[in-house]
């Protein structure tokens, strides 16, 4: 069985109010993946029926390409017209492509590849962040996937109104680590202070030590930003995200939607979260 906690209000480090949080704890890592799975189906059709494209992030990490695994198995996967989907990442590792630890490549094996061969995803359709393969740094890299990104920006009411030049996320995924990291946004890095919509990051804590990777500002611009989060080592962070801890510290505090943030975890992640 599935629990939640009653949704709230929050306040985004920058000041903006974002929209209400949820919580949704399912008892083990295997159920957490299905049901994410299962969700964001239902949340690309629901979008579906109102407005088109549809752009949605991904994550690596393994409850995140469970998480995708999940979605290629479901029989929800026809009712979804991929020609008016568009796959972005929230990070990446800074290695070729097809380097298997790639985010990319993960996503690949798991759901993407699939979809382009099998259910009319356009190949045009999915925005991988560039590796060494095609350029010299992170810097390059994050500099080539900003410029996408604002190339597919344009023409969104919400960019009249002061947000960041992205496309209007409809679902930004991210994992979460047992530091508190989301996408390659780690506690005390500089990288936390990073400008624009995308960054390059050096000397990650986590290997491999360079990377690519969103900006708070280029997450906090989606409509809902959804964290999956399982095990017990993540328990600790998890609760001090749900406490408004400083992004400083734990960076997943700063991970908030416009319109709403979900936090899904397994029963082990939640162990130290207070029930409401």
């Amino acid at each position: 069985m599935s629990a939640s906690t009653p949704a709230s209000t929050s306040v985004s480090t920058s000041g903006q109010t974002a929209g209400v949080r949820l919580v949704v704890v399912h008892p083990d890592k295997e159920v957490l993946a299905q049901a994410a799975a299962a969700r964001l189906l239902t949340r690309v059709l629901d979008v579906q029926s109102v407005r088109s494209p549809v752009h949605v992030v991904l994550t690596g990490g393994s409850v995140g390409i469970a998480t995708l695994a999940a979605v290629a198995a479901s029989p929800l996967v026809p009712a979804v017209d991929w020609s008016g989907v568009h796959l972005w990442w929230g990070d990446e590792r800074f290695l070729p492509d097809g380097d298997p630890d790639r985010n990319e490549t993960q996503a690949r094996q798991a759901l993407v590849d699939d979809l382009v061969a099998e259910h009319g995803l356009p190949a045009a359709n999915v925005h991988p962040m560039p590796g060494p393969t095609s350029v010299a740094t992170p810097e390059e890299g994050a500099a080539a996937y900003a410029e996408l990104l604002r190339e597919h920006a344009g023409g969104l009411p919400e960019q009249s109104e002061g947000t960041v030049p992205v496309p209007a996320f409809d679902v930004l995924l991210l994992g979460m680590g047992p530091d508190g990291h989301v996408a390659s946004l780690f506690p005390g890095h500089e990288v936390l202070a990073a400008q624009g919509t995308t960054t390059g990051v050096h000397a990650s804590p986590k290997p491999p030590p360079e990377r690519v990777s969103l900006t708070f500002d280029a997450i906090r611009s989606a409509r809902e930003v959804w964290i999956v989060a399982a095990g017990s080592e993540k328990a600790e962070q998890v609760a001090a995200a749900l406490a408004d801890g400083p992004v400083t510290e734990v960076p997943a505090a700063g991970a908030v939607g416009r319109a709403r943030t979900l936090w899904l975890l397994d029963a082990e992640a939640a162990g130290a979260t207070p029930a409401k």
